[in-house]
């Protein structure tokens, strides 16, 4: 791809969406909406290899050297849930930086179907490209002076579960990470090439994965390979099946979320960077 490819494409996605994705409306009551008076949050720009995209960052409105957490999308790219998580970690002391990491090849919070989400944007990102772009993020919040990277964390949910598990075995410098209800396998492809069972053995930051028993997109058999396929992986990775949540339980403006399940892992993943140096 060229670089005037590029910035005739980031023209279009020059700017996060405000809201939420077309694609999940409409928007449940129970969605958590985080305040922002101690905070500073929204949105930044990433210097990456052939441009820059935009990002979601929310932290503390006082101090410096954040633990840093990768906050990373679900198929509806940063929208409102996204930029929620953010702010709920700057809550917690962090600086939470979430980059769109569709940002070459369209915006889908304006795209009304799934599928077409899928076939139109999503399938054509290769790994290697989000890859780069999360180091890349690290360096962003590196040079802003408010990070302190030696306490480096990612989380992602859905489309971004699956990409923690694979930047825990790209990144030696993440200290831990927590996938929600990420992809375990899949049809490999060019730009798709591994899923987490393949690389499990060469994960070398410890990943807690939170599964669903009910999800009809990953079986709870895929999680017990993946189980499997860990116990060659000497990091503390773990992994947690809630028997009767759905796919997307943390998602709080979908039908599909559920409160215990939710909160739950949520104090998990809490206790999960505190015991490995993200905080």
């Amino acid at each position: 791809m060229t670089q005037n490819n590029f910035g005739r494409r980031e023209l279009l996605i020059a700017s996060l969406t405000a809201g939420f994705a077309m694609a999940v409306h409409p928007i449940y009551a129970q969605v958590i909406n985080t305040e922002t008076s101690e905070l500073v949050a929204g949105e930044v720009k990433i210097p990456v290899a052939d441009g820059v995209i935009p990002a979601y960052r929310a932290m503390p409105r006082l101090g410096d050297k954040f633990p840093v957490v990768l906050v990373v999308q679900e198929i509806f790219g940063v929208h409102e849930y996204i930029q929620d998580v953010c702010r709920r970690f700057a809550k917690l002391g962090y600086i939470a930086i979430a980059p769109q990491l569709f940002a070459r090849y369209g915006d889908v919070s304006k795209l009304s179907d799934t599928q077409e989400i899928i076939s139109k944007v999503v399938s054509k990102v290769p790994d290697t490209q989000v890859l780069s772009d999360l180091d890349a993020t690290v360096v962003w919040a590196n040079n802003s002076g408010k990070a302190d990277i030696d306490k480096l964390g990612i989380t992602g949910f859905c489309w971004g579960g699956r990409i923690v598990w694979l930047y825990a075995a790209h990144s030696p410098q993440l200290k831990a990470g927590v996938a929600w209800y990420g992809r375990l396998t899949g049809d490999s492809n060019p730009l798709q090439p591994q899923y987490p069972i393949d690389i499990a053995p060469l994960i070398k930051a410890p990943v807690l994965g939170l599964y669903a028993g009910e999800d009809k997109n990953i079986p709870v058999s895929d999680v017990e390979k993946m189980r499997e396929a860990l116990k060659q992986n000497k990091t503390a990775t773990q992994i947690i099946v809630y028997p009767n949540a759905p796919h997307g339980f943390h998602a709080d403006y979908r039908p599909s979320y559920r409160e215990a399940a939710a909160k739950n892992g949520w104090l998990l993943l809490q206790n999960w960077f505190k015991k490995y140096g993200v905080a």
